[in-house]
């Protein structure tokens, strides 16, 4: 499940991004920005410039891309609407339940790391690999006509068959046992009686608590005929997680996720969402520390046995967002699409292993 919100919007200097110039990769194109600054909307004019000033072939590469998505004129799609939400499905009793179960408000965010010996990095790989498994699942259900409650009746189903509990259920009082967000919703979707049409994206994010770990992944899927620059926004914002993740090892700061994410994101003119962030996990759904998928110039290095997700959500348009009245179903502000994948991640040594990989 998509980990936190940053509420508060980020001041420049925890952004680590100075206020007149922002470092990109590609051709140099002129382009513009919209920054909110107090009640004012700010236009600002960047500069995107290439990082390998010899690498002709990829700006021609990119500088084509560009003029075909320029030149693709996309069909307007109905705005998202919600549709029926149906009650919670229930658990059996003998399925042990996270600490926040029956509370409706949301658990403070836990300030400990979660660092792990070899009995909690065991534990945290079956819990991972039962949620990439039911992801996979999951994505084979992606079809036109099908719900997104159907979707989640499966998820629900093959959960608690495996002797798990779905996390997101009564998580803060989310009703639903997955997240299902479509077309131009960030994340946070209630699955509700809304059928997949053709050319719809969908991100189904899966979280399971097995034998009192937390495993965290989602995956954005294609449902029928999706035409090419929304299929050029998936791919990419998977290509962005995979980078992020090559350089995750011991001793590494976390500031080079979010840079590596937007180096490639900004290359083909996409925004990386900024509210919300990736997480600690492990016994506890949620903890620190708070990944920041954009370019800031927070402290602190990873640690060799530390769990936590990276989940990028990238646009096609505004990264600004709003939030449905049942408080969850959280959309771009422009109505362009939005795509994100999500991995758990354990640092060794070396390197990183992806827990959630099936």
């Amino acid at each position: 499940m998509t980990g936190l919100s940053l509420l508060s919007p980020p001041s420049s200097s925890f952004l680590g991004v100075s206020s007149d110039t922002h470092f990109l990769a590609g051709r140099p194109l002129s382009t513009s920005l919209l920054r909110r600054a107090g009640k004012e909307i700010v236009q600002k004019r960047c500069v995107i410039v290439s990082s390998k000033l010899s690498a002709l072939e990829e700006a021609i590469r990119i500088k084509r891309l560009r003029e075909l998505q320029g030149s693709v004129k996309l069909k307007r799609r109905p705005p998202l609407r919600r549709g029926k939400v149906s009650g919670r499905l229930p658990v059996p009793e003998h399925i042990p339940k996270p600490s926040y179960v029956g509370s409706n408000q949301l658990p403070e965010l836990c300030s400990e790391r979660q660092v792990h010996d070899a009995e909690g990095i065991a534990g945290m790989r079956a819990a991972s690999e039962l949620a990439a498994r039911v992801l996979d699942f999951a994505g084979t259900l992606v079809r036109p006509s099908i719900t997104t409650n159907e979707i989640d009746k499966a998820v629900h189903q093959m959960i608690i068959e495996a002797g798990a509990y779905p996390s997101p259920l009564g998580y803060g009082g989310f009703p639903k046992s997955v997240c299902t967000s479509v077309n131009e919703c960030m994340c946070h979707g209630i699955p509700d009686s809304r059928q997949l049409q053709n050319g719809d994206i969908i991100n189904i994010d899966v979280t399971v608590f097995l034998n009192g770990y937390h495993g965290d992944t989602s995956k954005t899927f294609l449902c029928g005929n999706v035409n090419e620059p929304v299929r050029r926004l998936v791919e990419i914002t998977e290509e962005c997680l995979e980078r992020a993740i090559s350089v995750c090892k011991d001793g590494a700061n976390f500031k080079k996720i979010g840079k590596r994410i937007s180096e490639h994101a900004e290359k083909f003119g996409y925004g990386v969402v900024e509210r919300f962030v990736g997480h600690g996990i492990g016994t506890v759904f949620h903890s620190e520390p708070l990944v920041l998928h954009h370019r800031n110039d927070e402290s602190g290095r990873m640690v060799e046995g530390q769990t936590f997700t990276i989940e990028p959500i990238l646009t096609m348009g505004s990264i600004e967002c709003v939030t449905w009245e049942d408080g969850w179903t959280t959309v771009t502000a422009d109505g362009s699409r939005a795509a994100q994948f999500e991995h758990t991640i354990l640092i060794t040594r070396t390197g990183a292993e992806v827990l959630t990989k099936f």
